[in-house]
């Protein structure tokens, strides 16, 4: 009898350990999966795929941070022109002769994170206008960066370039010299920070229940 509990007892951590490792991992980097979300939408309207540029995500990036949320979740965005050459690519480290051109931009805000499919409907995406850019047939690549805090807002937004693909927007050193401080930003193969908070907050929380429930 004790030996069956015991069985119950260790299925049910391991059945926990694993919901919190798939948790863990669909929370890594959540721009890379909207990139996804937008070459579906596209490919759905038999338009290409777009190269996801890591030079333009940390542009995005850099730039979303300089936006305020409003009450009715719309964004007011105080960089100039000027700041994606002189400000936003000498900081994300991308070579400035390979600076192109922006043919397109979507931002959008929310008082709490939501998952990517609904921000990419809700937030981002609302009517004809944006869809318009989003599948405007000359574009070639994308980027999108996301910030924010457990407090919120989260600030979302996405770049795109008719430029010649990977020959533009290209990262000094392949981006090695970039560290990524908060936010995150599609193409560059690592967590989002937010991402490794909400990471790291679930595990805890997980062996917690384990230890004050088994132990």
């Amino acid at each position: 009898m004790m030996e069956s509990i015991s069985c119950c007892k260790w299925f049910l951590i391991l059945h926990l350990l694993f919901t919190a490792l798939v948790s863990a991992k669909h929370h890594g980097n959540p721009v890379n999966e909207l990139v996804n979300i937008i070459n579906q939408n596209r490919t759905g309207g038999k338009l290409p795929q777009l190269n996801d540029n890591a030079g333009l995500s940390c542009i995005a990036l850099q730039y979303v941070e300089h936006c305020n949320c409003t009450s009715n979740s719309t964004l007011k965005c105080k960089p100039s022109e000027n700041d994606f050459t002189e400000v936003f690519a000498p900081n994300c480290g991308v070579e400035l002769p390979t600076f192109g051109t922006i043919t397109g931009r979507i931002v959008g805000c929310q008082s709490k994170y939501v998952e990517p499919l609904e921000a990419f409907s809700r937030i981002l995406v609302r009517d004809h206008k944006t869809l318009s850019v989003l599948r405007d047939k000359n574009h070639s690549e994308v980027g999108v960066g996301l910030i924010g805090n457990h407090h919120g807002p989260y600030f979302w937004c996405v770049l795109f370039s008719n430029d010649r693909i990977n020959s533009t927007f290209v990262l000094d050193n392949g981006g090695k010299g970039i560290k990524q401080r908060k936010g995150c930003y599609s193409g560059a193969n690592i967590d989002c920070s937010e991402g490794k908070r909400t990471k790291l907050f679930f595990l805890v929380s997980i062996f917690s229940v384990i230890f004050n429930i088994f132990i």
